[in-house]
């Protein structure tokens, strides 16, 4: 195993809270009984700690270790980077899996000096792990448990057969950020309620770049002004770079016009203070449009605060939910949204899963509409890219086309613990799909 060689006027904000988190819900989670979908939690780019008894981790870590998934994530390579003088020096190289004749987790190792092992063992529960190590000629060397303190944080320990602590090392994970993979914050919304600063430090352990907020209001993003939320997004070391913003239709006079524009100014100020590139928007009262002379109230009021964000430097989108693809008087609701609204001031958030839930095609979408979709909402009927329903991979052939810019993960179903799922969610795009 893995040895230490050393040391404002909101549209139903209960509704469109369920529209965000779909049909399933966030609680309903069942503890991680599989082996190998324990296993999974050791997938990434770790980092030891300063020191086994604590997460905080030096500017140059002693080691690094890398784990790339294998055959379906139900086995990993591993290799293990000791820094000496101004190199990593590769000491450990390992593969790891999970057998299912005997639901075990065996690895195959091998350490800088050529000794080779073989470990056997497997979860005693969901956050421990146990191996037990022998080399080639059966003799048993060592027992390492891990102890899963979150789904980024893991404290290793490696005892002799006469169980005297032989070596600790804790690695804290550091997934890289080189492929932009942003989360949209409904996904952890309890745990950003409860204590935000730690939600946002485990998402940039967990490798996302920027977040996408939902709960702009009264000039403040959880309770924190556009200055301040900045500043702590910043300080976990991520990027508040959009924003999913709600007012309705005004009514049909000028003074309720006008003060939809003074509400649409004063939110487009806040976001440009906490430095937002794009804000979204949805709609929840398409179920009480009946004719296409109201879709074009809908498509004027888009246009106008799709240009006033570009006059403040940001980008607005519409985002799409189901309703979208019903028809009126023979033409598709999403059809006419995107027909009647100006390309330089209105650009679109495809949901791929209400896409699919809808059965219509997202690369029938951007072939017909090219450069419209300048972001993506990425998730599944299940954990992301679980289910088997959505063909991911082929979506993303179609990202050029579409004019992707911003790639949101997003999960809705949660079968597993929520820190597990969002750690998936990342596994998943960043080796699978990205």
């Amino acid at each position: 195993m893995i040895r230490n060689f050393s040391i404002q006027k909101l549209t139903n904000r209960i509704t469109l809270l369920l529209i965000l988190i779909g049909t399933n819900s966030v609680f309903s989670q069942i503890p991680i009984s599989k082996q190998a979908d324990r296993l999974q939690q050791y997938l990434g780019f770790w980092v030891s700690s300063i020191d086994y008894k604590t997460d905080s981790v030096a500017n140059v870590p002693l080691i690094k270790m890398n784990n790339y998934p294998k055959i379906d994530n139900t086995a990993m390579s591993v290799d293990v980077f000791q820094k000496e003088g101004d190199i990593y020096k590769h000491t450990l190289t390992e593969l790891i899996g999970h057998d299912t004749k005997t639901d075990s987790i065996f690895a195959l190792g091998k350490s800088a000096q050529g000794d080779m092992f073989l470990g056997k063992g497997g979860f005693k529960s969901a956050t421990e792990w146990i191996m037990k190590d022998r080399d080639f000629t059966d003799k048993e060397t060592m027992t390492v448990t891990f102890d899963f303190k979150n789904q980024t944080d893991v404290l290793l320990k490696g005892v002799n057969p006469q169980n005297e602590i032989l070596w600790q090392t804790r690695y804290i994970k550091k997934n890289p950020k080189n492929k932009n993979i942003g989360i949209q914050l409904v996904s952890v919304h309890e745990q950003m309620q409860k204590n935000p600063k730690e939600t946002l430090k485990y998402l940039d352990r967990m490798g996302y770049s920027y977040i996408e907020t939902f709960v702009y209001k009264d000039h403040s993003f959880y309770g924190l002004s556009p200055l301040d939320f900045k500043k702590l997004v910043e300080d976990n070391d991520l990027k508040f770079t959009g924003s999913m913003t709600f007012y309705d239709l005004p009514s049909n006079d000028n003074k309720a016009w006008k003060k939809a524009m003074q509400w649409w100014q004063e939110c487009i100020e806040d976001h440009k203070q906490a430095g937002v590139e794009y804000l979204t928007i949805s709609n929840n009262q398409i179920k009480e449009i009946n004719t296409l002379a109201e879709l074009k109230e809908y498509s004027e009021y888009y246009n106008a605060i799709g240009k006033l964000c570009k006059e403040r430097g940001i980008r607005f989108a519409y985002h799409n939910h189901s309703d979208e693809f019903k028809i009126i008087e023979n033409k598709v609701i999403y059809d006419y949204l995107l027909e009647n609204t100006d390309p330089e001031y209105v650009s679109f958030q495809a949901d791929l899963y209400w896409m699919h839930f809808s059965n219509v095609d997202p690369i029938d979408y951007f072939k017909r509409h090219e450069n419209r979709f300048i972001s993506w909402h990425v998730k599944d009927y299940k954990e992301l890219g679980q289910s088997g329903k959505m063909d991911f991979e082929l979506y993303f052939k179609y990202a050029k086309t579409a004019g992707l810019k911003y790639t949101v993960a997003e999960v809705e179903a949660f079968n597993y613990p929520v820190w597990y799922s969002i750690n998936s969610a990342w596994n998943y795009l960043y080796f699978n799909i990205l």
